[in-house]
């Protein structure tokens, strides 16, 4: 008599196989937060040891994940992918807060229980509120940008409108190119629309209309900057390129909607005069704006009120230490550096105490940095053949985004035995 084959499920290292899917699981939820490849290999390290893996390696770029697991003498390689791109800096809490206290030996069904959990906990503000943080970063943006109290007006109004617009967009899973291109022209039609009904009132005059380019300043690609500047400093160049390239798409994105208006409405994106104010109210001004954009920007990132509140006031002394370093001679680039330098050395030492994992508190502080006007000047002028203004904009928008780059690496470097030597 012909003997049976053994069943195929007796053939399967099934335990292995639940262990190594939980990781990978939690690598995925990570990635889909906005965090670096660093942070996610870090927490799918730290779970792999948890459930009993002997080892654990993975290969994270932008939207893929490749991972193996070893147990013993067998291993299980598994590949998962993320086209939600996004940044969700309560996940990210949850989920670093969950890897870091998981017990040796915690079952898998324990931890996919938590991760359940997390996975469905709903945004911590409705649309209505998500677009009335972007709206106060951008206007915070605009005062920063010289923008007088009309400009900052038509800044929240067009800002708020697009981040509307863009989140029921994204909700609905819509192409995020496309989708950055809507809102950017909703920001601009609507800050636009605002000033010409006070124009058309006889509030207004028309030099108004020159403040439009900060209501597109809630598109900047903070996180992605900032984690692939970290990814690069890391030497995790897969990651690291592909999210840069991935910013550089949706900064491109916006900025053609912003020339499209400008062309189609006879405007140019020119820098505002300096705004007359006595040095005490300046820097008063200058404090409580730098505070409220970060603010915005933290909970824009479904960051939780205490968390915002940390990175707002971390935010609100490294940029007024930057604006104060320009305004003594200090060339742009470096004082972003120094800022954030100062941001990361206070995010290292207040997040852990507070809870936080740094990078939910350090980007919303340095977003408020990043050259966004410039970076739509660039674009405006290259598309209108002016290509010595172009590359005047582009360079130094170039230069800031690495010293902001540099500045938290260094801090890094300095407060984290982990980045200071390679392994």
């Amino acid at each position: 008599m012909t003997e049976k084959p053994p069943a195929e499920e007796s053939l399967e290292p099934v335990e292995l196989i639940r262990q190594s899917g939980i990781v990978l699981r939690t690598g995925r939820l990570m990635l889909s937060a906005g965090t670096g490849s660093y942070r996610v290999k870090s927490a799918m390290q730290r779970v792999a040891s948890a459930v009993g893996l002997d080892r654990h390696h993975a290969h994270v770029t932008l939207t893929e994940i490749t991972a193996t697991s070893h147990r013993g003498p067998i291993f299980r390689t598994e590949v998962t992918e993320v086209r939600s791109i996004g940044v969700n800096s309560d996940r990210l809490a949850e989920l670093e807060s969950l890897t870091r206290s998981l017990a040796p030996m915690v079952t898998v069904d324990a931890v996919a229980a938590e991760l359940d959990r997390i996975e469905s906990k709903p945004a911590l503000y409705p649309a209505t509120l998500n677009a009335i943080w972007g709206a106060m970063a951008c206007a915070a943006f605009s005062f920063l940008n010289n923008g007088g109290p009309v400009e900052i007006a038509g800044v929240f109004v067009g800002a708020g409108v697009g981040q509307f617009v863009r989140r029921w967009f994204a909700h609905r899973r819509y192409n995020q190119f496309g989708t950055t291109m809507i809102a950017a022209a909703v920001a601009c039609l609507g800050y636009l629309g605002f000033i010409s009904a006070l124009e058309g009132l006889g509030a207004v005059d028309p030099k108004h209309h020159i403040g439009y380019v900060s209501a597109v300043l809630f598109l900047i690609p903070g996180f992605p900057l900032v984690t692939a500047a970290l990814d690069l400093a890391k030497l995790d160049f897969s990651a690291g390129v592909a999210r840069l390239t991935y910013a550089l798409m949706i900064l491109t994105s916006a900025a053609l909607s912003v020339w499209a208006i400008s062309s189609a409405a006879g405007l140019s994106p020119d820098p505002a005069e300096p705004i007359a104010l006595a040095p005490v109210a300046l820097v008063a001004c200058r404090l409580l704006a730098s505070f409220l954009g970060v603010l915005g920007f933290a909970l824009l990132f479904n960051s939780p009120g205490r968390m915002a509140l940390t990175a707002a006031t971390i935010g609100m002394i490294a940029n007024v230490v930057r604006i104060s370093l320009n305004d003594a001679g200090a060339a742009p680039q470096a004082g972003a550096a120094a800022g954030a330098l100062l941001v990361g050395l206070l995010a290292a030492w207040w997040a852990p105490r507070a809870g936080f994992p740094r990078i939910t508190v350090s980007v919303p502080a340095v977003v408020i940095m990043v050259p966004g006007a410039a970076a739509y000047r660039a674009v405006f002028h290259l598309n209108n053949g002016d290509t010595t203004q172009a590359l005047a904009f582009g360079f130094e928008a170039a230069l800031v985004v690495i010293a902001i780059a540099i500045g938290l690496a260094v801090a890094r470097m300095l407060t984290d035995r982990a980045w200071a030597f390679e392994r």
